[in-house]
């Protein structure tokens, strides 16, 4: 089981285990509160019917002695909230404990209500001795009332007295479990945050260990295997395997470092012996053809490649050529510089056909790309692109040699544009033509005989690009 698994188990788990427990107490302690609600709004009830008779009469009372319009208002106001407690649900409800008392209460505010309204049309109809009989039934019936009320919150009380004593020891006990329940929710909790860090963490100490003991240079180190394949259990076999790769390399790197040294001493060797140009050529025809027989097709066309830059090299370079063999040299420079590169570079050309018979001086390009690789993309572990563009013009050729690499400063790009000066600039090791470009720039100002035939466009960290503008040059000769 992996690392996201767990914990999408093991959080949503924790809070549902915990609002449960909460849940369970909170619906114990709602119980008691309806519970509680419901006998205090029957006693609350009771109370304001009691009140509310004891007001009516009142009312009654005050406009027989003062028959205004203001004391019957008085009294038809309470009359009417009499009338609405009488209409209310819980009044009007006989069910359960107490079912007579409450009916009998009920029809008891109803008659009281009836009493006080034939009291009023006596007394309007100037019937003395009738309003007189009727007034003191209904203030006996609101006595009856008064005293059927205390005696319904008393038997109210009597009956939710045991029932609520019951209710506060169900929630004590549920209380009691509630805390027992988050107790061992916590406990639950912390158990399995233990065991899941433990999980975690551990392993990784293990592999924290392990990479200090690498970066301290203990290559013989093996890492520590894991059973589960988790993220940690990949990670470690990540480990595993760059480690292994990295004894792999530095095996092949002594291996080259040695073939190196043989290779140095073959060359003081072949200096020693001066080899000429034909013999070495003869050489690296019968090293391609033996590879080919061998099977080794890459070596063959590599070797190949190296002769032909080298017969290149050689030429006089006093000659012009065709910017078709300058382009084609150019070429095999870059075949010898993608066996050393591999998929790190690629070389994206995007040539016009009808400039390919433009006349520029010998090794123009090459250097040009050389410098592209050292300066440019030589760092670059991936990704690396040089392009070559060469497109026809009205009345000139414009070639564009651009890189994706470091770039160059400005500092740098003017004392190369300014190859009339002798600016101090660092000399990059490992060129095969020996020409760097400020030789370049000014042997195309030397051919053409014109000025601001080159342009460098670098922005670092984006690249450079070195831009040709040269003159239609095709059937004229001269040295270079």
């Amino acid at each position: 089981m992996n690392i996201r698994t767990k914990l999408f188990i093991f959080i949503p788990a924790l809070v549902l285990l915990l609002n449960g427990v909460f849940l369970f107490v909170f619906q114990s302690g709602k119980q008691v509160q309806e519970n509680y609600n419901i006998m205090m709004d029957r006693i609350l009830l009771y109370k304001q019917a009691t009140d509310e008779t004891e007001q009516t009469l009142r009312s009654l009372n005050h406009y027989l002695i003062n028959p205004t319009p203001s004391t019957l208002s008085e009294f038809t106001q309470h009359q009417r909230k009499l009338k609405k407690l009488k209409e209310s649900p819980a009044l009007a409800n006989f069910k359960g404990a107490n079912a007579l008392a409450k009916e009998d209460f009920y029809h008891t505010v109803g008659t009281l209500i009836e009493q006080e309204s034939e009291v009023i049309r006596s007394f309007e109809q100037k019937d003395l001795e009738a309003y007189t009989q009727r007034y003191a039934k209904a203030e006996k019936t609101a006595r009856f009332l008064q005293e059927e009320g205390e005696n319904l919150v008393d038997l109210e009380l009597s009956f939710y007295q045991p029932l609520y004593y019951d209710i506060l020891t169900q929630t004590e006990k549920m209380n009691r479990l509630g805390a027992y329940m988050v107790v061992v929710t916590i406990l639950l909790s912390a158990g399995f945050a233990i065991l899941l860090s433990e999980s975690i963490t551990h392993p990784i100490s293990r592999l924290v260990q392990a990479a200090r003991q690498v970066s301290k240079g203990n290559l013989a180190i093996e890492f520590p295997r894991f059973p589960e394949r988790n993220e940690i259990g990949i990670l470690a076999e990540t480990f595993r395997q760059m480690l292994k790769d990295i004894r792999d390399l530095m095996a092949k790197n002594l291996e080259s470092l040695q073939k190196d040294k043989v290779v140095k001493e073959l060359e003081l060797k072949a200096l020693q012996s001066q080899i000429n140009p034909h013999f070495l050529f003869n050489t690296l025809n019968i090293l391609s053809n033996l590879a080919m027989i061998e099977g080794a097709e890459e070596t063959s066309d590599l070797t190949v490649s190296v002769s032909n830059l080298i017969r290149y090299n050689l030429r006089k370079l006093d000659q012009p050529v065709t910017l078709r063999e300058e382009i084609n040299h150019a070429k095999e420079y870059f075949i010898i510089q993608k066996a050393r590169f591999r998929d790190r570079v690629s070389f994206i050309s995007e040539i016009e056909e009808e400039a390919l018979d433009q006349l520029i001086p010998c090794l123009t390009l090459q250097p040009i790309i050389e410098n592209a690789f050292v300066h440019g993309i030589e760092g670059m572990e991936q990704g690396a692109v040089i392009r070559l563009t060469v497109r026809k013009l009205v009345d000139s050729i414009e070639i564009r040699i651009s890189d994706n690499g470091s770039g160059i400063t400005e500092e740098i790009r003017s004392a190369l544009l300014n190859f009339d000066q002798e600016d101090a600039l660092p000399i990059s090791k490992g060129h095969s033509t020996g020409l760097g470009t400020k030789n370049v720039f000014k042997r195309l100002h030397l051919f053409y005989g014109k000025d601001k035939l080159v342009d460098i466009a670098a922005e670092q960290p984006t690249g450079t690009t070195v831009i040709f503008n040269l003159p239609d040059k095709i059937k004229e000769q001269g040295v270079v």
